[in-house]
């Protein structure tokens, strides 16, 4: 595997892990980093989380990452990996001169 690509997958396995690491902490819940799959949805039948549960996820996500989601953009609540590309879009975006975060 080229380096690049070996950068680009720990970049996103760092994300990953400080989100997971992000939502047992601030949402007190009774996993571990290994419990979480990526692609389990966090509303509804997923997590369960409410209004108030996502409300600390998007301060959280905001605070860890330097990025703004903007208000009623309940679409990246989908999952974790929703999350994680939305981060790493923003992060792109601000590191090539494309605005702030």
């Amino acid at each position: 595997m080229d380096p690049r690509t070996t950068s680009i997958i720990a970049e996103r396995a760092g994300v990953v892990a400080r989100i997971k690491r992000n939502l047992i902490t601030r949402l007190s819940l009774p996993y571990t980093e290994e419990d979480l799959h990526e692609d389990v949805s966090l509303l509804g039948s997923g997590l369960g989380l409410d209004s108030l549960d996502a409300l600390e996820v998007v301060l959280g996500v905001e605070q860890e990452f330097g990025v703004k989601i903007e208000e009623g953009n309940i679409a990246l609540l989908r999952s974790i990996n929703t999350l994680v590309d939305y981060v790493l879009e923003k992060g792109a975006a601000a590191a090539a001169g494309g605005g702030a975060p």
